[in-house]
């Protein structure tokens, strides 16, 4: 008894509501929207704002493992970028005027997507091993690595748009199974084995205890090389994944695409969540952070909020989840 009413003592409501603050302004939020435009509680858009939301949560899946062991993951966009051009520069309609390789025949969407979760593996993989062997902070290797990725997109495509996509391969993001888009369907798919190997395997449980305290994790017998090196390589398996699914939405691709989207992804995983201080995050809560996220954005869009203050909006959102991360984080210390 004495426990409910200490949950109502000014004190404790005052900490709960600073603690969920980002909660609370943007619920605030989204019931003004909904009061001010109905459409946007509609069934259509509401689809619209899922399938837009798949691709940034596999995206947040595969930044959060980086998050979780106190690292962080800045060439995530890029190696999206990656994804897409592969996508879109192999599987391009056979009698596409402006084919990106003219003498390539009609390649199969399974095999290529292959080939690019392949390459982008590879470059988690470099990152785990800078990170890992070299002991150069994430965030400097990330961000070379978002450079040096961004560089080798824009030699492959020439600086060149890619269009006239396949059918079937943009298929994977017009298509439905019954009612669900298929798009939908795939990131609750990669929400399963997230889940599954967060929670039932000892790669997770040791992705959570490197976060939680690293030098107490290798004492303990934790691979601590090994398992950063499995968390990058697993990160770029998300993006070469979400960056193919973005070609196929998008029905082109070019070397910009994916720019911004690793800032956007911590910052959903930080609202669900996942501390930036390491050892602290669950699926359900990336999930929830991501379509916070795009409903907060797609709020600003219907009530005519222009371009340049939805950044502002967007960055304020940000500072604001890290600020009361580090607070909790602060608080609990």
């Amino acid at each position: 008894m004495n426990k409910v009413l200490n949950l109502f003592k000014k004190s404790d409501i005052k900490t709960t509501l600073i603690d969920n603050a980002m909660y609370v302004i943007l619920l605030t939020i989204l019931v003004v929207v909904s009061i001010l435009r109905p459409v946007f509680l509609s069934p259509n858009n509401l689809t619209n704002i899922m399938m837009n939301a798949s691709i940034r949560i596999i995206i947040a899946l595969g930044v959060s493992g980086a998050l979780i062991t106190r690292g962080t993951d800045l060439s995530a966009g890029r190696i999206v970028g990656v994804g897409a051009v592969i996508g879109g520069t192999l599987l391009q309609r056979p009698d596409y005027a402006a084919k990106f390789f003219p003498e390539l025949g009609d390649m199969p969407v399974v095999g290529i997507l292959l080939l690019a979760l392949t390459v982008t593996a590879l470059l988690g993989l470099i990152n785990g091993l800078v990170i890992s062997f070299l002991h150069v902070p994430p965030f400097i290797a990330t961000l070379g690595m978002q450079s040096i990725v961004y560089g080798l997109s824009l030699i492959y495509t020439k600086s060149q748009p890619i269009g006239g996509l396949k059918t079937d391969y943009t298929y994977l993001a017009s298509g439905r199974i019954g009612p669900v888009p298929i798009l939908i369907i795939i990131a609750l798919v990669m929400m399963a084995i997230m889940w599954f190997l967060l929670n039932q395997t000892k790669f997770g449980k040791y992705i959570y205890a490197i976060g939680g305290n690293e030098a107490a994790a290798e004492v303990a017998g934790v691979n601590v090389v090994w398992t950063k090196i499995r968390v990058y390589v697993l990160a770029g398996l998300f993006y070469g994944l979400a960056g193919f699914l973005l070609a196929a939405k998008s029905g082109g691709a070019t070397a910009n695409y994916g720019i911004g989207y690793e800032l956007e992804a911590i910052a959903a995983c930080t609202i669900g969540g996942v501390s930036t201080a390491g050892g602290v995050g669950t699926v359900q809560g990336i999930v929830s952070g991501v379509l916070i996220f795009e409903m907060l954005k797609t709020s600003l869009q219907f009530l005519g909020v222009t371009p340049d203050l939805q950044y502002v909006a967007i960055g304020t959102v940000i500072v604001m989840a890290v600020a009361i991360d580090i607070r909790k984080y602060l608080t609990k210390k």
